[in-house]
């Protein structure tokens, strides 16, 4: 049976990436293009949640922190060949 969170299987994909900065903001990238920017409690809570995941439930944290999560917006960040 499929996940009901990701029916397209996009986060199989692993098209999300981070980069936490010095001053603990995170930037948030789909296909290598910054998506959002959490600063403060938001960037805090994310550090600590994707420091214990891996593979596809780090994807899901990112997809949930861009804010585009479960939208239909997230095939926009589908690999272009």
């Amino acid at each position: 049976m499929p996940n009901p969170i990701d029916k397209r299987g996009i986060l199989n994909e692993e098209v999300f990436t981070y980069k936490i900065t010095k001053d603990k903001k995170v930037f948030i990238y789909c296909d290598n293009k910054a998506v959002t920017t959490l600063s403060g409690i938001r960037a805090d809570a994310f550090i600590t949640k994707i420091s214990n995941a891996d593979g596809k439930d780090a994807q899901l944290i990112m997809a949930k922190a861009t804010g585009n999560y479960k939208h239909g917006n997230e095939k926009d960040c589908k690999r272009r060949v």
